[in-house]
């Protein structure tokens, strides 16, 4: 297996979170095993770590029921028609994928727009699936323009994806640090959470809320109008953190090619 997957067992519930290695962004798979099914969380950003999640999935011995997208950047929903399931997501996430248009694999396959599209509406709120009650929290604002929080509250699980990096460079092409601050300080304030499930790197717990703090507040202090400048200030602070080519993607966003 190239990705890398950890395993939390909460008794009727076991979380097994795969992240991809860094060539593809160290992106964060949650598969939510309940009594009798699999409920996907987010679906890779190259269809071959997508079909090595998938793999895994039926490894385990029970359908995937669902796959649940949060967001709509690529390397969330590339791989989503690998999973062979109904795909689920916020209408805005939905609208913001169909609006991207086809997309490209790393190896040069198309993807078809149509194949990753959602086609099952997620509304806020809690739904019971197989005796598991799940709350679906709509978040504007920060990494991403709109994106889903899920959370275990009888797990004490969150799964925050993209909201949470854990020891990994962050993408900050949504140019939104203080929606970002903002969104951390609200999942940081509910305090009956002890596993926080992150889009980039491997399960924390409620420290990792104090590392985000700290990179946000740098990231706002040091990124100025030279993408290259940025980049090699923020590296010096986190020279051990994952993910070096998240920033690059990030300012190509924010200052175009020229400083990727």
């Amino acid at each position: 297996m190239h990705g890398t997957v950890t395993v939390v067992d909460k008794g009727a519930v076991r979380v097994h979170s795969y992240m991809a290695p860094d060539e593809s962004l160290n992106v964060t798979t949650q598969l939510i095993e309940t009594p009798t099914r699999v409920i996907a969380v987010d679906a890779q950003y190259a269809l071959g770590y997508a079909e090595e999640v998938v793999a895994y999935a039926q490894g385990l011995g029970k359908p995937i029921d669902r796959l649940v997208i949060t967001h709509a950047h690529p390397d969330h929903f590339h791989g989503a028609a690998r999973f062979g399931a109904p795909v689920h997501a916020l209408p805005a996430v939905r609208d913001q994928i169909a609006a991207q248009g086809d997309g490209q694999d790393p190896t040069g396959t198309i993807i078809p727009v149509t194949d990753v599209t959602p086609t099952v509406e997620i509304t806020p709120g809690t739904e019971v699936i197989d005796g598991v009650p799940f709350a679906f929290e709509a978040v504007s604002g920060g990494e991403a323009a709109d994106e889903l929080v899920i959370k275990l509250p009888e797990q004490r699980v969150l799964i925050a994806q993209d909201l949470v990096y854990h020891d990994t460079h962050l993408f900050l092409g949504n140019n939104d640090i203080k929606g970002w601050q903002q969104a951390v300080e609200t999942l940081a304030a509910d305090t009956s959470y002890e596993t926080i499930l992150a889009g980039h790197g491997l399960p924390a717990g409620p420290e990792v809320y104090a590392d985000l703090r700290r990179y946000l507040a740098d990231a706002r202090e040091l990124l100025g109008d030279d993408g290259e400048a940025y980049k090699k200030a923020i590296l010096e602070r986190y020279p051990s953190y994952r993910g070096p080519f998240l920033i690059d993607i990030g300012n190509q966003y924010l200052f175009g090619p020229q400083n990727a």
